[in-house]
């Protein structure tokens, strides 16, 4: 480091250099000197916190302290508490300490740039980061009280309670039915009429009964794309999980596909606890009720999506949402 150079500079060049072209670091390139994200130096938008940046916690070494706004307190009761979470991929560490709870039936939205843990912090919500050899994971999580990391907890037993929606719509070579009722099947549920009644309202609940009630015995692989994630979605809440995990469910959509799947995404609130990645700030605006931003491995606030977007407390978020960086 050079004798003018500050060290939250350093920082900044330093994450730039070590990620740039390995695909496993933040999606950050070097910061030209005199840019807006080189040279912040505007206090905060709310300035009580007293919470300064994630580069300049690196800078310092010393343990970044997330925002977490105070609202969040009294929206009860938590479904999902994640305690002190870090996970590591061999020696490379992911996920710095993440604490936060996704209160019942609201919408969370987890933002940030590429490679800052948002979808690693998603999956790890049903242990599918359990699938890479390398993976160790620190700190607690709980669903509904119960702890997803214990050594006694049944993995199969823990996705049944969970529901799952990828980027990429993934419908089974079977029938629209088949595809709905899928995981009640593996329940061993194979009364008929159950199966129609629940068929019907994850239908109507994902937005698409309308659209296949007279062929529901037709591929699923025949639906367009957007429809194809809507049966997803079905899918996913036809067993009533207890949260629904969705990773950029609309980024290989088109904008009226989307605007289908957010929509649905809005009607959920109030009756499914939902947990999205989103790679589009204003859907989040759109779709959530809190916003959690993510950056460099790290939560660096977590509150209100109205105040999040309209009045962040942190300088690292008021520079992401008004498009510094990222």
């Amino acid at each position: 480091m050079s004798p003018t150079e500050t060290p939250r500079k350093a920082v900044l060049h330093a994450s730039a250099s070590s990620s740039a072209g390995d695909g496993n670091g933040p999606d950050t390139k070097p910061i030209a000197r005199g840019s807006l994200l080189a040279d912040r130096e505007t206090p905060f938008v709310s300035t009580e916190s007293g919470q300064g940046s994630v580069i300049d916690s690196i800078a310092e070494h010393r343990r970044f302290q997330a925002v977490v706004h105070p609202e969040l307190a009294h929206d009860l009761p938590h479904v999902l508490r994640v305690e002190d979470f870090s996970l590591y991929y061999g020696a490379a560490q992911a996920l710095h300490g993440v604490t936060m709870a996704v209160p019942q039936h609201k919408v969370v939205a987890l933002i940030g740039p590429s490679g800052c843990g948002k979808s690693t912090l998603l999956r790890s919500v049903n242990r599918l980061n359990d699938l890479i050899d390398s993976v160790r994971t620190t700190g607690n999580m709980l669903l509904n009280d119960r702890p997803i990391f214990d050594t006694k907890t049944d993995v199969i037993s823990l996705r049944k309670r969970i529901g799952m929606v990828f980027q990429k719509s993934n419908p089974f070579p079977k029938s629209i039915f088949e595809n709905v009722v899928y995981g009640l099947r593996l329940m061993g549920e194979k009364r008929r009429g159950v199966l129609q009644e629940v068929c019907e309202r994850s239908l109507r609940d994902a937005a698409l009964w309308g659209e296949v009630k007279d062929r529901l015995h037709d591929s699923a692989l025949a639906l367009s794309g957007g429809q194809q994630q809507r049966l997803c979605i079905a899918r996913a809440v036809a067993t009533r999980p207890e949260i629904l995990l969705m990773d950029e469910p609309c980024s290989a959509l088109d904008p009226i596909a989307t605007a289908k799947v957010e929509e649905l995404i809005h009607s959920l609130r109030g009756s499914y606890t939902v947990l999205i990645v989103t790679h589009n700030m204003q859907q989040a605006a759109r779709v959530s009720d809190h916003t959690a931003f993510m950056y460099l491995g790290r939560l660096v606030e977590y509150g209100p999506t109205e105040a999040i977007f309209r009045n962040p407390r942190c300088r690292d978020t008021q520079d992401y949402v008004t498009g510094r960086f990222g």
